[in-house]
């Protein structure tokens, strides 16, 4: 609904602006469908992994009913494990999902949330578009 993606939208550029990005997301029907799609294939079975395309991609997946703020917090709080500096996550860590986010040109966004089918698991995925990440480039 309208809520849900304003809250996406909301939580990815708060993000931003505090590694003082001002260039905020927009919702993005597209990737909006292409993240509903995704999921719907991802839930019949649980297993989480990333999707062919040319979108970036962040997933979650959690034992309970996680909320748009908790699966963002996920992400962002791998901000931790980022040196802006040496443009790396510290050993054994993860911080892509976080450099995604604040991603400085990608500029579109669009999420969807599944539970699995025969489980109480649930699956976020949300694209971005220009997707992050690229080698070599900082994400701000």
């Amino acid at each position: 609904n309208n809520a849900t993606q304003q809250r996406y939208v909301h939580l990815h550029n708060e993000a931003r602006r505090n590694v003082g990005i001002g260039i905020g997301m927009t919702w993005d029907k597209t990737l909006d469908d292409h993240a509903h799609s995704y999921a719907q294939k991802l839930k019949v079975d649980c297993i989480i992994e990333h999707s062919v395309s040319h979108y970036g991609e962040n997933l979650a997946w959690a034992d309970y009913d996680f909320t748009v703020d908790h699966i963002v917090k996920m992400w962002v709080d791998e901000k931790q494990f980022y040196d802006y500096n040496s443009n790396t996550c510290a050993p054994n860590q993860m911080c892509g999902h976080y450099t995604q986010v604040v991603w400085r040109k990608s500029v579109r966004l669009g999420c969807a949330k599944e539970r699995c089918n025969n489980s109480h698991q649930l699956i976020a995925i949300c694209n971005y578009d220009p997707p992050g990440n690229a080698a070599g480039e900082r994400p701000f």
